[in-house]
């Protein structure tokens, strides 16, 4: 029964992509997964299956990369992360609840709390640079808003020494 109601909605998505730019039509594509779990450019081995920066949006919509016209980066400020993986500003106290809580941090699907941190100056440098953003909107101020403190990194502690560099080993 569900492949009837589904019928109508299924169709040659990248046709129908085509015809919209023939049309003049404007055509927003969203990225459901943070940068840093793309399959080329992310957090090795802690990533996902495909291409979560603008770079896969030609391979997976089947639309020249030339009609790419705009990028916006969008993030949250605060950080998060689903899963394990390196994670410098994780809060694993009353202030990552708290923000966990008023942010609704919790998956989807399986209600899963997840982790949060501070606000992560280096890794939206190094992923907005990776996706080629023309402005970046920063999301969820107002579950900042009744904290005490305003904490975020903008240089990491690696071995001993300070960088502004976003690290190639992924922390390891």
């Amino acid at each position: 029964g569900y492949a009837e109601k589904m019928k109508p909605f299924v169709t040659d998505t990248a046709r129908l992509l085509h015809d919209g730019l023939a049309a003049g039509k404007n055509i927003l594509f969203e990225a459901a997964q943070g940068s840093l779990l793309d399959v080329d450019h992310g957090t090795y081995p802690y990533v996902t299956s495909s291409s979560s920066l603008p770079g896969g949006i030609p391979t997976g919509s089947g639309v020249p990369a030339r009609h790419v016209t705009r990028i916006i980066g969008v993030v949250k400020a605060y950080t998060t992360r689903v899963g394990r993986g390196p994670f410098p500003t994780e809060l694993s106290d009353a202030t990552g609840e708290l923000i966990r809580k008023v942010g609704r941090e919790y998956g989807t699907v399986t209600g899963r709390p997840r982790r949060v941190g501070w606000f992560d100056a280096m890794a939206v440098r190094y992923t907005a640079a990776l996706a080629g953003v023309d402005e970046i909107t920063v999301m969820l101020l107002d579950v900042r808003s009744g904290l005490p403190d305003l904490k975020l990194c903008t240089r990491y502690r690696l071995d001993g020494a300070t960088t502004d560099h976003f690290p190639s080993d992924s922390f390891q």
